[in-house]
């Protein structure tokens, strides 16, 4: 499973991405729009960042890019049912270009950087296309077919019947799920990756990071979304032809972004009788009577930090807590939050356990529409609830010189929306924390921050 905290996300400085737009398979998210003829139809660049939720498990291949112009003629970029990346490319029905990694793509905590670079001019096959990850070229392929020399690739970019894809495809299956900002195509130009992202300098020269690509030729068909317009997500910040918004809202732009990146839940803990949807915030516990527990994919040891929890169904029944990460093995087993060592539940009972014992009993139950607010102070090893903003209880001890994580168990259909700053759902609380950060409907505790890398790069 992927490190708790990704720490190639850590940047503080530089350039800063506001917004990115979150997508759910289930509910088909995705934007699409018609093009022109193209600029120079034998060279072109994608480049995306992107954070995965849902992987092949559950969601199946996610294509995140796709160029149709019918069964014979279309270019797609995905992650497959093996989560590697595939790139397939047709014209007349004739391959032109299909690849698969041998590399996996399996981190749900952290964001990718993906480029990928067309030029069908080249005189070597293998760099007609060449894709990166994080400005590290992709070397290593299971190859059936390679571009052509002077390949057009004008099918694939040029589209009029509004099949011109990110995420998705036309058929409404193999939708992306996750997260995508600063999505950026050029039309006639083939980029390196240093035309959209940078070394961060000021912390570490391996923190690769976004810049500002205001200054780039897009071309007839190029294209720039940003993500900052939640009335209108599928904007063109370059000034060209705007995307429709295919069941996307205005609630899918998050602050979640790859200069600034969030806690969610991670779906590699457990994810039997779980699914995970709206950017594994959204945790739904299946009919079923045994315990399922997750955590969040950013722990702490240090500072203060503040989530809520919005209990949307209870089903069998609910605990919200935090967890000693050195735990997981017992996490991932028919447990409650608070039953294993050093892990601290509080359940609809109205009882807080820890350690599988009964911590504090009788208190305030709660129910369908609750929300659960845990204030975590690892700098005083102690932990708080609420409920609908009043204190639960008193403060419970936790153990020193330990890294813990948010929590959430459910059973039988019950279902949690998790708030760690971005929410999924509509909150009018509009409560941030002391840097800005996050949208809660109690006021956060003092000296309590979100759990994002921002604030551990401060606090943590």
């Amino acid at each position: 499973m992927p490190l708790i905290l990704p720490a190639n996300t850590l940047s503080t400085g530089g350039f800063s991405v506001a917004n990115s737009c979150r997508f759910d398979s289930a509910s088909q998210d995705q934007l699409s729009r018609d093009t022109v003829s193209a600029t120079d139809a034998e060279k072109f660049t994608l480049s995306v960042w992107l954070k995965r939720s849902e992987l092949a498990d559950y969601a199946g291949a996610c294509r995140f890019y796709q160029g149709y112009l019918d069964g014979d003629n279309r270019l797609y970029m995905q992650f497959d049912t093996s989560d590697k990346l595939f790139i397939y490319g047709a014209t007349g029905g004739t391959a032109e270009i299909h690849w698969q990694s041998a590399r996996i793509f399996r981190d749900t905590a952290a964001w990718y950087h993906l480029v990928f670079q067309a030029d069908s001019t080249d005189g070597t096959q293998a760099d007609r296309m060449k894709a990166y990850v994080n400005n590290e070229l992709i070397v290593s392929w299971s190859k059936t077919s390679s571009p052509n020399q002077n390949f057009d690739w004008g099918n694939q970019i040029a589209q009029t019947n509004g099949n011109l894809n990110i995420s998705g495809e036309n058929s409404g299956s193999e939708i992306f799920d996750g997260y995508m900002a600063e999505v950026c195509f050029i039309d006639g130009l083939a980029l390196p990756p240093t035309s959209f992202g940078e070394y961060d300098s000021e912390n570490s020269p391996t923190i690769w990071k976004p810049k500002d690509v205001s200054g780039l030729t897009f071309g007839n068909n190029g294209f720039y979304l940003d993500f900052e317009d939640s009335a209108n997500l599928g904007n063109d910040a370059n000034g060209g032809t705007d995307f429709t918004e295919d069941n996307l809202t205005s609630i899918d732009q998050a602050t979640d972004t790859p200069t600034n990146n969030f806690a969610t839940a991670n779906p590699l803990i457990r994810n039997d009788y779980i699914q995970y949807s709206e950017g594994n915030l959204n945790i739904y516990y299946t009919n079923s009577t045994y315990w399922r527990s997750t955590i969040s994919t950013i722990g702490a040891s240090l500072g203060k930090w503040f989530a809520e929890f919005n209990v949307s169904a209870v089903g069998g029944e609910v605990g919200v807590g935090i967890c000693d990460v050195s735990t997981l093995t017992q996490v991932s087993s028919d447990d409650y939050m608070g039953k294993v060592t050093d892990n601290v539940g509080y359940i609809v009972s109205g009882n807080i356990y820890k350690e599988a014992s009964i911590e504090q009993g009788s208190l305030a139950t709660y129910t369908t529409d609750d929300i659960i607010g845990v204030a975590m102070d690892l700098d005083n090893n102690t932990v708080q609830f609420y409920k609908n903003g009043s204190t639960i209880g008193t403060t419970t001890s936790l153990t020193a010189n330990k890294t813990y994580a948010f929590g959430v168990s459910g059973v039988n259909n019950a279902r949690v929306l998790w708030n760690l700053g971005s929410p999924s759902y509509s909150e009018s609380g509009g409560n941030s924390d002391g840097n800005g950060y996050g949208n809660f409907s109690m006021a956060v505790p003092s000296g309590h921050f979100c759990l994002n890398t921002k604030n551990l790069a401060e606090y943590g």
